[in-house]
């Protein structure tokens, strides 16, 4: 201390007192932080011993990620700590949110072993703003089911709740999920494939035809193929044929096996799966091995 009765301190007690640097505490000085009292009669900083617990303060705002210039307007009283740190708690979820992409992103390219071009693509799909990913999934139901007004409506309705975007703080898992799912909505070739399905459904019901039939059908078509293996029917066995009939009655079962493949395929459990990844869900029963029944006794009767 100097020895003035003034109780005043340089900034080298001050390190020893806080155990900060001489230099850290002339920077925060130098930025206003921690302006000096006075200066002794050589030029040197003096602090009062209020300047220790301010400094405990300046290092813990530090430490916790302020900039000095909030650091600045907390020392002068210009604002809160309460009202800083809420600031930066925004600021915080906005960075774990671009972490969280990040890691996603570089995790899927590990994964795949992912191109320079192909990395591009992903980080860009992955960043897009909200109404980026709504127009995304819009065009791919326009493009599903545009014009097809005799659709099972049931079926528009369930997909569309099924894309749903991602969360305000998705996991890394789904910012991964949707990244794919977003590259499967805009394959040509998997939009096609979405098309037929779905003209398959609107071909033979007309504008009479109550919501849900097409679902109704999915599920009788579980139920029985279900007890069937229960049973221990086999697909190409004779016993197959009156669960058929149960299904399908009179219907063409050719136009019946075409669809199916159409829906079984390999792409749509993809599609379903993701789905389900983006919306923090568990996937829907698939029911793999109940329509894999169906279609092998389809195909056993190629003659219906």
């Amino acid at each position: 201390m100097i020895d003035d009765g003034t109780r005043l301190l340089t900034i080298g007690q001050l390190s020893r007192n806080t155990g900060l640097s001489v230099r850290t505490i002339r920077y925060w000085s130098d930025a206003g932080v921690l302006p000096p009292v006075t200066r002794s009669s050589g030029g040197y900083r003096l602090y009062d011993a209020a300047a220790v617990a301010r400094l405990e303060l300046v290092r813990t705002l530090r430490e916790l990620g302020l900039g000095l210039d909030d650091v600045r307007r907390v020392m002068a009283g210009e604002t809160t700590v309460a009202e800083v740190a809420a600031t930066h708690v925004a600021a915080l979820d906005a960075q774990i949110r671009s972490l969280k992409v990040t890691r996603a992103v570089l995790s899927t390219v590990a994964r795949r072993g992912s191109t320079a071009e192909e990395m591009t693509l992903m980080n860009k799909l992955a960043r897009l703003s909200a109404a980026e990913r709504r127009r995304i999934i819009d065009d791919f139901m326009e493009e599903t089911f545009g014009g097809l007004d005799t659709a099972d409506p049931d079926i528009r309705t369930r997909m569309r709740f099924g894309l749903a975007d991602l969360p305000d703080d998705p996991t890394s898992e789904q910012v991964d999920a949707w990244v794919e799912l977003a590259e499967l909505m805009q394959n040509p070739a998997f939009r096609a494939r979405m098309r037929k399905m779905i003209e398959f459904n609107a071909v033979d019901r007309g504008p009479d035809a109550p919501s849900g039939t097409s679902l109704w059908f999915m599920s009788r078509l579980v139920q029985l193929a279900s007890e069937a293996r229960e049973r221990g029917i086999a697909p190409e066995s004779p016993q197959a044929e009156e669960v058929l009939g149960q299904l399908l009655g009179a219907a063409d079962r050719a136009a019946v096996l075409e669809r199916m493949e159409s829906a079984t395929h390999t792409e749509m459990a993809r599609f379903r799966e993701l789905t389900a990844r983006v919306r923090g869900t568990g996937p829907l029963p698939a029911h793999r091995e109940e329509f894999a029944w169906a279609v092998a006794a389809l195909r056993s009767r190629p003659d219906g």
